[in-house]
This record gives C-alpha cells, structure tokens and sequence, in this order.
C-alpha cells in the first residue's frame, strides 16, 4: 500500500471520529438510499454507465432525493477508462418549507482504474462536476473533486476472476469544493462517505448487495451524519 494511499486512509480515519466526537454541534439523521448502477459495453473501446438512485427523508420519512446520471465511457485499456456524463437530481423539501422541491444540474468528467490487490478487486474513480444548483434564493454554480475507492473481497476462492458468490465490499469517498465554495460551506471540504456491504453475484453480468453507509457533511453553521441503509444493485452488460 503507498504511502499517498496510508496519509489518506489516515485522513479519513480523522473524519470520522471528528465527527462523532462532535455531538454539539452536529445534526444526526436516519435513512435509506435504494441505487442501481449499470455499466454496458458497445465495444472494444466504447460503453455506457447509468446510475439512478432514490433517498428517504430523515427516519424514512417519503423520498427526499431522486438521481438520474447517465454517461459515456470509453476505454483507454482493460483496466481504466474515462467517462463524460449528466446529472439531474431532485431534492424534495419538508413540510412547510417555502418551496416544494429543488433541482441541480451537473456536468462530470472522469477516470477509473481498476487493479487487483492479492484476492482483493481494486477500483479507484477520479471526479471532476460542473455543479448547476438552484437554492431557495439564488442559483450557484460550483466544481467539485470526488475521489472514490472500492475493495471487493470474495468469499470463494478463484481461479480466473470473480464470477460468483459472496463478498464484501468497503469503499470511501471524499468531497472537495474545488470553486465557489464561500456560496456553499465556506470550506474547502464538502463531505465523506464511508461503506461496508455484503453482497452476492448471482453472476458476472449481476451483484446484490446491503449495507451500511456513514455520510459526513460539513454545513456553514454545523455538521450532519447520515446514517444510511444502503440497497444497491449493479449490472454489467
């Protein structure tokens, strides 16, 4: 493991107990996200992704978020490819506020790379979004920098690959307010999220999986941890 990959774990580790350490000043919620991510191959050097998600109010409350992220990918190698897609996204308010819903718009570029790590699949994702966000009183526009890894430990050992069974997975990402940060939090850190899951791949086009999901959110005035019940679907054509 590099020393780049350690200072960062490192990093994260601090993040995490910051913020549980932090109850005054700290809001804590509860709630689902159901996911399900599509990755399908055209050819050798072209594809396409497609994420769509649902999130809940705190306590489950109705649907808080719905997500819709389509992309084009083309692969530079086996291993890594770059990807250009579009975000839109809902976000319904509560109850009595003065609006019933709000909406942002991005555009995102990135990189994936993906290597194994003894029995350990290894995927590492770069992000870069052109972020159009509508607020109560005004439009922003921002950028922002995600940097996302993913461990993947089967439960059966192989020989070629990974086609099914059990498994694990632990994954990390951390959000980076790259320009007009002082309209949002005023800091240069957005956000974390942290995850572990066990699922099964029924086979090498389809994974099932459930976990848990710590989500740390620096706000102008507070913090707010997220304490989600992950359901994700993943499908490969």
């Amino acid at each position: 493991m590099s020393m780049y990959f350690r200072s960062y774990i490192s990093a994260v580790i601090i993040i995490i107990i910051s913020s549980t350490t932090s109850k005054s000043q700290t809001v804590n919620q509860n709630m689902g996200w159901l996911m399900l991510v599509n990755n399908t191959k055209f050819s050798d050097k072209w594809g396409m992704a497609l994420d769509v998600q649902a999130r809940s109010q705190n306590e489950w409350r109705g649907v808080r978020n719905v997500l819709f992220r389509p992309a084009i990918t083309y692969f530079t190698g086996k291993n890594a490819n770059l990807s250009l897609g579009y975000l839109y996204t809902v976000t319904y308010l509560e109850e009595g506020a003065a609006r019933e819903s709000l909406t942002e718009n991005r555009i995102f570029q990135q990189f994936v790379a993906n290597h194994k790590l003894s029995s350990i699949f290894v995927a590492h994702r770069f992000r870069l979004e052109q972020r159009f966000i509508e607020t109560v009183d005004d439009d922003i526009f921002s950028q922002r920098f995600r940097y996302f890894f993913r461990l993947i430990q089967p439960l059966r050992k192989e020989q070629d690959g990974f086609a099914e069974g059990f498994f694990v997975a632990l994954q990390n990402e951390t959000f980076l307010h790259i320009q007009n940060e002082e309209k949002l939090n005023g800091s240069l850190f957005d956000q974390n999220r942290v995850y572990g899951a066990f699922g099964y791949r029924l086979s090498p086009k389809l994974d099932l999986e459930m976990g848990y999901l710590n989500q740390y959110s620096k706000n102008r005035n507070n913090r707010t941890v997220n304490d989600v019940v992950q359901l994700a679907v993943y499908t490969r054509f």
